[in-house]
């Protein structure tokens, strides 16, 4: 996993916005119990995951109310089987009701990345290909999905638009040309990785001329994937792009490039059946 990405202001700002959207002026329905009533409650998953989110949960807990104390029986990036016990809570049993929702959806939306991670990761090894997350991730939650995407045994591509280029298409038309656009690059932010998008073998010929840190082959058929990582002959990483999915991505990782990156890691997540009992 990648504990870089566990971030705390990014994760304090998570859950408080979580919480002003759940919370509002007020939980009502929780003023129906005593401010004095103590509980403990228990969260168990109802399908086999791959667990992820503790920070979060944590966070949530820690601004609903300190006082809260949260046990944990597993580790982000452990596998859990439907019945087991993810992890206890005791305190006021208005804080903990009040809590339930917005933990949930974060450990449920967070493991459900992990476990379709961990799934895609499991049908490719053996083999040296990693697998890279991409930008489509929930708007606010970009952190939080590509930290899960590290729990589940795949890897982080570029976080945003800051931290390394990747010209497509339309960033070679607008600059006029492969070779310019990754001078520019180069000259502009001098160390920082330059990835170019290519269609076609002589579009790689240039990106690899003209110094690209890496190549990204856009919808390429398997035979234009082995032709290019024989043609690339390890002088620059490639990574296969473009509508990939579980029946297509051993043999795309058969063709021998280093990288696949996959949209559907993150924005096709399904959330894990959790549930919480207060006792």
């Amino acid at each position: 996993m990648n504990p870089d990405l566990l971030q705390p202001e990014v994760i304090a700002a998570n859950v408080r916005a979580a919480l002003a959207e759940d919370i509002g002026s007020g939980d009502v329905t929780a003023q129906l119990v005593p401010a004095s009533q103590f509980a403990h409650a228990h969260v168990i998953t109802r399908e086999r995951a791959t667990v992820c989110g503790r920070a979060w949960v944590d966070e949530v807990f820690r601004q609903v109310d300190p006082a809260v104390q949260i046990t944990w029986h597993c580790a982000d990036g452990d596998a859990a089987d439907p019945g087991k016990i993810l992890f206890e809570a005791a305190g006021p049993a208005r804080s903990l009701l009040t809590a339930e929702r917005t933990a949930l959806n974060f450990l449920q939306l967070l493991s459900g990345v992990a476990t379709r991670c961990r799934h895609y990761a499991d049908i490719v090894a053996g083999l040296p290909a990693r697998l890279l997350d991409t930008r489509k991730t929930i708007p606010g939650l970009r952190i939080a999905q590509k930290y899960a995407v590290s729990c589940g045994g795949c890897h982080n591509h570029r976080i945003g638009l800051y931290d390394a280029f990747l010209i497509k298409e339309n960033h070679i038309a607008a600059c006029g040309s492969i070779r310019d656009a990754i001078a520019t690059a180069h000259a502009q932010a001098p160390g920082k990785p330059v990835e170019v998008e290519v269609e076609t073998m002589s579009q790689l010929a240039d990106a690899l001329a003209a110094g690209a840190d890496s190549v990204m082959l856009d919808n390429f058929n398997l035979e234009q994937m082995r032709e290019a990582v024989q043609f690339t002959a390890g002088r620059t990483p490639l990574e296969a792009s473009g509508g990939i999915n579980e029946l297509t991505l051993r043999a795309i990782a058969e063709t021998g490039v280093g990288y696949i990156s996959i949209g559907t890691l993150t924005k096709d997540c399904k959330a894990i059946d959790l549930s919480m009992r207060l006792s």
